[in-house]
């Protein structure tokens, strides 16, 4: 497995070949059927340590591997991150409420492609702030890929998903971005969620990165709980996030985490 493949920009960005395209779509078909798959369990009274185990099993039966057990001393195959969490969070003994709404994070690797996905789910009754807000993230990240093609900028990305998120006010979190993966998880560039339009290094047909943002109630600051991973709103303002793992193609992108059953919004479809 070369890990190396392809070549390099002058931003150090890693432009890939069109056949590695087919390993992107297989690698985040399988995240994606994985967060289909573990939807009907997000209900009231669940735990969150409950949904990570099925994760992993769902992992494992698969025949692939979970990007995340091992990275850094994680040791769960999922970040699920609930209400005030921005991400990050760390799948427990916490048991959902009524109302609460919840980002579940998943990168598998199947044949040494790495697929990254993201999504919001509801236990019970979606409260209607929470509902507005989940909406605006969804359309701000949908803002972002549209503005994915060659000759575009990542500042175009971040405009984009900025200019949706305040002019609905909101919050764009600014200490966690998106991020170039393929045969690694995390590479050049950092995808803003933020920015001017017309900066930042030129989209090339080739580069494979993922855009999620996480879109605050209240004001962006974030801080890091004392177990050095969960990532919560200073505030403790809701917070919510949606990611997909995409490629730019010649003429604009394609995703590659793509819902099977067009359950990535959680109220449609």
């Amino acid at each position: 497995m070369d890990k190396n493949r392809g070549r390099l920009t002058k931003d150090g960005i890693r432009i890939y070949e069109p056949a590695d395209f087919d390993g992107m779509m297989k690698a985040g078909a399988l995240a994606a059927e994985i967060l289909d798959a573990v939807a009907p369990m997000v209900k009231v009274g669940q735990t969150t340590g409950v949904l990570d185990d099925a994760i992993r099993g769902m992992v494992e039966d698969a025949g692939a591997k979970s990007a995340t057990i091992g990275y850094k001393g994680y040791q769960h195959a999922s970040c699920i991150s609930v209400n005030h969490v921005v991400c990050h969070g760390i799948p427990g003994p916490k048991v959902l409420k009524d109302g609460d709404i919840l980002n579940i994070d998943v990168t598998v690797i199947v044949d040494g492609w790495y697929g990254d996905t993201s999504r919001m789910y509801v236990a019970g009754k979606l409260p209607r702030k929470a509902e507005r807000l989940i909406d605006v993230t969804h359309d701000a990240l949908w803002k972002g890929i549209e503005a994915v093609r060659p000759g575009n900028t990542f500042g175009d990305i971040g405009q984009a998903i900025q200019a949706h998120v305040e002019s609905n006010r909101m919050s764009v979190v600014r200490d966690f971005c998106g991020h170039g993966l393929g045969r690694v998880f995390h590479a050049p560039p950092n995808v803003l969620h933020y920015g001017r339009a017309g900066t930042g290094a030129k989209l090339e047909e080739g580069m494979f990165f993922t855009i999620e943002p996480m879109v605050n109630l209240g004001r962006p600051e974030t801080k890091v709980l004392a177990d050095d991973w969960t990532a919560v709103t200073r505030d403790k303002s809701l917070s919510a996030q949606f990611e997909h793992s995409v490629g730019v193609t010649a003429d604009g992108y394609q995703i590659f985490t793509h819902s099977p059953g067009g359950l990535f919004h959680p109220t449609y479809g």
